[in-house]
This record gives structure tokens, sequence and C-alpha cells, in this order.
């Protein structure tokens, strides 16, 4: 009975993927019928410009969202926060600083978790910086802002990002490893034991994988769908109605304060992925060059600061700064290299 169920469901999601393949094909045509012949709308009009980009962007950006978190979801079941933390204990600080940033990819993250996973981590007796490299990769390397830069700029940049956001998670926290700054966590982390119970390990077949991979959709696309519309509505309104190389002059390579400035700005913001990528595609349209675009990008994400004040009740304020100041001058260094290169 079991395996006709499984069958059942990856038979639903093989005759699914034609129809999405279909659907994300057909999403030019579509929206040409809806701005010029059910809306009427005139050609090269700034309104035009803005409102076609909205209708085309959203479906689509969703579209590649639904997909790719379903695949992660599915992934995301053959691992979990206690299988990452096993798998990085004993592990030497470079060779687990290149594990724990790359296992932070496919680790369920959010701000709200990043104190347990903390003291799990220390606990465990982690190194800080190989806990550092997860913390700072598991936000900023995640399936919305892979999905969100494939979809609104092509592969090249998607891996453009993935690639450096790893350099700077894995660097960034070897630097916090070398520094031994382990003084400036909160005294009481390490006079705390967790429970050391195992916990006994789930036996999914792969068709509860599937309804993993649905529930992800219900809960990843069901928190981010309202900061994907607003990204894109904002985006839609620069694409429109803001002169071609505006930016040029405020975020363009020439301009050598560009990237401090644009990381400055960004650390304070709060935003995600999916509310902050569609922007930057836009100010990008408009002049703003890559590497000063990207900069901005990985620091209003992998900067956040909500995570930076939960991170207080368990860090000392100097290594809270410290961690900022080594991750902003890496992605002040990756925005130079790539103003350079592009």
């Amino acid at each position: 009975m079991k395996e006709l169920a499984v069958k059942n469901k990856l038979g639903i999601a093989i005759l699914m993927l034609p129809i999405w393949v279909a659907l994300y094909l057909s999403l030019d045509w579509i929206t040409r019928i809806i701005v010029y012949s059910f809306l009427s709308l005139p050609e090269d009009e700034h309104l035009t410009k803005a409102i076609y980009f909205f209708i085309f962007e959203v479906p689509k950006v969703l579209l590649l969202l639904t997909l790719i978190v379903f695949v992660v979801g599915i992934i995301r079941t053959y691992f979990s926060p206690e299988k990452t933390r096993a798998a990085l204990e004993g592990k030497p600080l470079f060779v687990g600083n290149i594990m724990a940033s790359s296992l932070g990819i496919v680790t369920p993250f959010c701000s709200c978790s990043a104190i347990p996973l903390f003291l799990g981590f220390v606990e465990a007796g982690i190194p800080l910086g190989v806990t550092f490299s997860f913390l700072i990769a598991a936000p900023m390397i995640n399936e919305v802002a892979i999905v969100l830069l494939f979809g609104l700029f092509g592969w090249e940049t998607a891996l453009l990002y993935v690639s450096t956001g790893l350099i700077i998670a894995i660097s960034a926290g070897w630097v916090i490893g070398k520094l031994k700054m382990e003084r400036y966590v909160e005294d009481w982390v390490y006079k705390i034991k967790t429970d050391h119970t195992a916990v006994e390990e789930e036996h999914l077949t792969f068709g509860d994988r599937i309804d993993r991979g649905v529930e992800a959709i219900k809960d990843v696309v069901g928190k981010v769908w309202l900061y994907i519309m607003i990204g894109i509505a904002v985006g839609a309104g620069v694409h429109g109605f803001v002169p071609e190389n505006f930016m040029a002059s405020i975020m363009g390579k020439d301009v050598w304060w560009s990237v401090p400035l644009s990381v400055l700005i960004g650390i304070p913001m709060y935003s995600n992925a999916a509310g902050i990528i569609p922007i930057v595609q836009a100010l990008i349209g408009k002049g703003a060059s890559l590497g000063t675009a990207l900069a901005f990008m990985m620091s209003v994400i992998g900067l956040s600061l909500p995570e930076m004040i939960i991170l207080k009740k368990v860090l000392k304020i100097q290594l809270i700064a410290a961690f900022a100041g080594i991750v902003g001058i890496g992605i002040m260094i990756v925005g130079y290299i790539f103003n350079f290169i592009y």
C-alpha cells in the first residue's frame, strides 16, 4: 500500500513538471496579451514598462521558487541541525570552515534559530570560527536568493553569488577562529550542558519526502511571496521611471566610495533575499555596477541587524563588532573585484 502511495505521489510530481515548463515558457506571450491586448497600454510609455515588468517577473520568480523549494525541501529531509552538528564535530579549523559553509546552504535556518544552533555547536566543542562560517553562510546562501538571482540575472550571476558568499563565509570564519575570540562569548554559554540524548532518526519513505517538499513550498513561498511582490513592485517603478544610467553617478564602478557606502547602508536595513534582489536588478538596469550592487545585497542579507541583535544574548559586543567588520571587509573586497572585472 505504501509503495502504491509513493508511486502515486511521484507520478503526480512528474506530471506537474511539463505543466510547469509550459507555463514558464509562455510567460512572455501571456504578459504581452495582458498588457497590450487586454489592458491596451501603449508601448514605450514609462507606466507600460513598469506594469510589464511587474506582470512578467512576479509569476516567473514564483514559478522558479516553487520548483526549487520543492526540490530543496526533499534534499533537506536528509539533513537536520543535529546531523549538521554531528558532521562538524572534531573537524580541524579550515576543513571545518569549508564543511560548515557548505552545510549552511542546505540546513534549515532563520534568525530565530541562531541562538539554539550556536549553543548546540559550542556545547558540542565545535570551534567558534567554524560556527561562524555556518551562521554567515546559512542566511546568505539559500534557495530563495539562488532562485531570484537565477531568474532575474541568469545562472552566471547566481553562481557568482554562491561562490563569493562561500568564500566570505569560509574566510571570515577562519579569521575569527585564528583571532581566538572565545573570551568574547558570554560566560554562561560555556557552563550550560545541552541534552545529548540521541534523537531517534525518522525513517521516511520517498513519499514522505515528497510531502515535506510540498510543505516546504507552503512554508517558504507562503512567507516570502509578499516580499517578492513588494520588491518587484519597487523594481518595476525603478525600471519604468528612473532615467537610464541615473545610478551610474551614485553606484557606478568609477565612484570609488560607492562600495563601502553601499555596505554601510545595507547593514542596518532589514530585508531578505526576496525583497532586496528585485530592487538590485532594477538598480543595475539603471547604471549601478554589478560589484556595488552585489556588495549592497550581501550586506543586507548577510549582515542582518535582527540576527546580530539576537546573537547579543550569547556574544559580547566586541565579537559582534569583529564579525560585522570582517564580513563587511570581505563583502567590500568582492564588490571591488567584480567592479574591476566587469
